[in-house]
């Protein structure tokens, strides 16, 4: 006699047609990776007519503004390149695969444009292509890789430290042509909206424009997208730390004068005023970009000082020569005998 199994729970018919659907749609999407990708090669650009460019609408988001090298001229960004085109063998019917609408591919699978950034100062100028990417039904693709770039640019620190920068980010292909990718500016500036505050640089504004340059080396002529970003550094930290510092240490200067002569400490205040200002000129030279076009005014101000202190010690010592001169250790002129007595 056989025995009799008791019949599921309800719960676990539940689990069951829940699960169901989902398994569904896993292999919806299988057969979708499947039928896109068995014949696709992501060499070929994605045009039905190789007359035809490529349409790449492109932005750049800013996330972060990680540092400004002023002494080396570099600035360091934390972005997020924002690349939508339409690939014409990535379409399909979401009828067909259970209503799939959107796909998440790795990148390298497809074909993607070469967008670099051409004032690279770093070795890497390429983004990294391990993110993936999103496929519509329709053939678009949108592809949002992070990446993190070292770009030259030239500072000028003349009113160091309230001073403003002008830094450009230049990207563009590295090997199509006007006549092979299309570049589209999504929007008229840089994108701001996740920008993460910086402590010692605020952003103006970041409009962004594009250009179309003929280069010596290749007669097709090229475009590119040019972000120009406005920085105006935040002051506080070198006002507090730099500048009130060097000023109250000036106005000792001129306390030197105030000492009585017997005071042995004349001497002794006007070469600590020196040093203390040797000190502060150098903390400015490891800030400041080594060159010899632009010399910011703090350190024209320290320089001046400098010299004004060194004319007090020389006039201190001349001052203190005369004080303790006595008959026994100086006579007096001829010729001030003849003038003054």
């Amino acid at each position: 006699m056989g025995v009799v199994l008791p019949p599921p729970p309800l719960s676990m018919l539940m689990l069951v047609l829940m699960l169901l659907p989902v398994a569904s749609a896993s292999e919806a999407e299988h057969r979708l990776f499947q039928y896109l990708f068995e014949d696709y090669n992501e060499i070929i650009r994605p045009v039905a007519n190789v007359s035809h460019p490529v349409i790449i609408q492109f932005e750049v988001s800013m996330s972060q503004l990680v540092k400004v090298d002023e002494v080396n001229q570099i600035m360091e960004t934390n972005l997020w390149l924002k690349q939508i085109w339409n690939d014409y063998k990535l379409k399909w019917k979401p009828s067909d695969y259970q209503g799939v609408e959107f796909m998440r591919v790795p990148a390298e699978k497809i074909w993607k444009p070469d967008i670099v950034l051409y004032n690279n100062a770093d070795g890497d100028f390429q983004v990294d292509d391990k993110t993936k990417a999103l496929l519509k039904y329709t053939g678009e693709v949108t592809w949002i890789p992070p990446a993190i770039f070292k770009s030259s640019c030239k500072i000028d620190v003349t009113y160091f430290p309230f001073d403003y920068q002008n830094c450009t980010m230049k990207f563009g292909s590295w090997s199509y042509d006007k006549a092979k990718i299309d570049l589209v500016l999504i929007g008229s500036s840089m994108n701001l909206k996740d920008y993460w505050e910086s402590g010692e640089w605020a952003i103006i504004k970041a409009p962004g424009y594009k250009h179309e340059i003929k280069y010596n080396c290749c007669e097709e002529i090229y475009q590119d997208i040019t972000y120009s970003l406005y920085i105006r550094r935040l002051p506080l930290f070198y006002t507090i730390n730099l500048i009130i510092p060097c000023l109250l240490i000036s106005f000792l200067t001129v306390l030197v004068f105030y000492l009585p002569s017997d005071c042995g400490e004349k001497v002794t205040l006007c070469i600590s005023v020196l040093l203390s200002l040797t000190v502060f000129l150098l903390v400015i030279t490891e800030t400041i970009p080594s060159t010899s076009l632009v010399i910011p005014l703090i350190g024209e101000y320290l320089l001046f000082t400098m010299i004004f202190v060194t004319l007090s010690i020389v006039i201190t010592v001349f001052v203190l020569n005369v004080h303790y001169r006595t008959p026994t250790t100086h006579t007096m002129p001829t010729w001030v005998k003849a003038v003054f007595l």
